[in-house]
């Protein structure tokens, strides 16, 4: 269909198009006017999303997400937020509007929930695009009610957020004081395994107890050392055939000393031999005295013989024992270590149970304070005021409105009307016949036919 045959269907049923906009635009108007009045409340409330939590002391990530206007406005608009404010306001125990509900559900449902539902149909809430701001909206007849209903979802919205963030604070809580006290279980109970094992083997300071022992040990070890080397000597000079090259008979003073006696003594016996001759009574005298130093040397080389065979069997004995000593210092020390080890993997335990205490117990004093917390990071911004202007029926909108889609109305009703019975008003309709073929076309003969000079009608 072109611009033409439009205009020419609309001048033909322009009588259509005419009461088409003139039923809707005074149908509007005379609605418009007779409509209750409507007043618009409205509060804002703003959000902090950039302060740190005031217990934790970090920048909650997810204040900055995309998301999260969104999220609270879907809060606002909530049922639970509702639900608040129709609590707040005691609108649940108005007679009027539980007779109200009696009509509208017959009883069906709940008093709360469906004061919930008409209160939600009346709210706006617009978050701002450039700030954290959020404007709560709500449309009344009467301004004073809507105000008071526009605060208490303000109002509510800030109880409500709280509870989201202080419900699962108390819940955390409740499951971190069961954890505690788990935990405080698990470390009194190494702590006592620890005091108990103590006790049992009499340890007071294991390592200090460890280290006394060791260095017995190292001492025993060194006397036993000290002993072979000196059992060792003494089996050596027990051995040898010669005792006179022993060293303890060549650097004694008496065996020397009776040495040199012998000596000087025999240098006189072969003197007097020669002088005196061998069967003179001084020179048997002084065989006799020789015999008798030989005897006495003969005495103290035995005796000293007899101390090496002495000291010999005393270094064994002396030897045996200490080994004995050292065999039962390295068991002692051997213990020490094992229990040491053992203490070790009991103070092991402890620490764990100690940090875990420590981590749980941190967690469960935050999570208590987190849910005995009063504040949020919404606080309301500007307080609703009941308005002096009412917002609506707004008439001129209204009909400026009506008129364009009064306008629209009648094109279509002519549109439909032609539609329904097609006409022929144009030329361009017979070329849309495929079986007829446009020869010419005349002109309206208005103005073309005029009356003679001087006729009479």
């Amino acid at each position: 269909m072109t611009p033409h045959q439009l205009l020419t269907i609309l001048r033909a049923r322009w009588l259509v198009v005419f009461l088409a906009f003139v039923l809707v635009v005074a149908t509007t108007a005379i609605v418009s006017m007779v409509s209750d009045k409507q007043y618009t409340a409205s509060a804002s409330v703003v959000l902090d999303v950039k302060s740190p939590d005031p217990l934790s002391g970090m920048a909650l990530a997810g204040l900055m997400a995309p998301g999260y206007m969104a999220t609270q406005v879907d809060i606002i608009k909530s049922d639970r937020v509702a639900r608040r404010v129709v609590s707040n306001l005691r609108m649940d125990s108005s007679d009027a509007a539980r007779a109200q509900w009696m009509e509208a559900t017959k009883g069906q449902g709940t008093l709360i929930d469906w004061l919930a539902g008409v209160l939600q149909r009346n709210l706006d809430v617009k978050p701002s695009r450039e700030s954290n701001v959020i404007t709560i909206e709500y449309v009344g007849a009467d301004p004073a009610f809507a105000a008071a209903v526009a605060n208490a979802f303000a109002r509510a919205y800030v109880d409500v957020n709280l509870d989201l963030r202080v419900e699962p604070a108390r819940q955390y809580a409740g499951f971190f004081d069961e954890q505690t006290r788990a935990a405080r279980e698990r470390l009194e109970k190494a702590q006592r395994a620890l005091s108990d094992y103590q006790q049992k083997h009499g340890i007071a300071t294991a390592d200090e107890r460890l280290d006394f022992e060791t260095a017995k040990l190292n001492e025993t070890s060194s006397q036993l050392t000290a002993i072979q080397a000196a059992t060792t000597d003494s089996q050596s000079k027990r051995q040898r055939s010669d005792r006179d090259t022993v060293a303890e008979v060549m650097q004694s003073p008496l065996i020397n000393g009776l040495k040199a006696d012998i000596g000087r003594l025999q240098a006189r016996i072969d003197e007097a031999s020669v002088n005196l001759g061998a069967n003179h009574p001084q020179t048997l005298r002084q065989q006799s005295e020789l015999a008798a130093l030989k005897a006495q040397l003969e005495a103290e080389t035995r005796r000293i013989t007899e101390s090496i065979d002495t000291t010999y069997r005393v270094n064994r004995q002396r030897e045996a024992q200490l080994q004995e000593a050292l065999a039962a210092q390295k068991a002692r020390v051997l213990e020490l270590n094992r229990q040491r080890d053992e203490i070790m993997v009991l103070k092991g335990d402890i620490e764990s149970a100690q940090r875990v205490f420590d981590s749980v117990s941190l967690r469960a004093s935050q999570s208590s304070l987190e849910s005995q917390a009063n504040q949020t990071n919404i606080s309301v911004l500007n307080p609703a005021i009941a308005p002096t202007r009412p917002s609506g029926p707004r008439v001129k909108l209204n009909i400026a409105i009506a008129m364009f889609m009064g306008a629209l109305l009648g094109v279509l009703l002519a549109l439909a009307l032609e539609l329904a019975h097609r006409r022929v008003r144009s030329a361009e309709d017979l070329a849309e016949l495929k079986d007829l073929v446009l020869l010419a076309s005349i002109g309206p003969a208005t103005g073309m036919m005029k009356p003679a000079t001087g006729a009479r009608a």
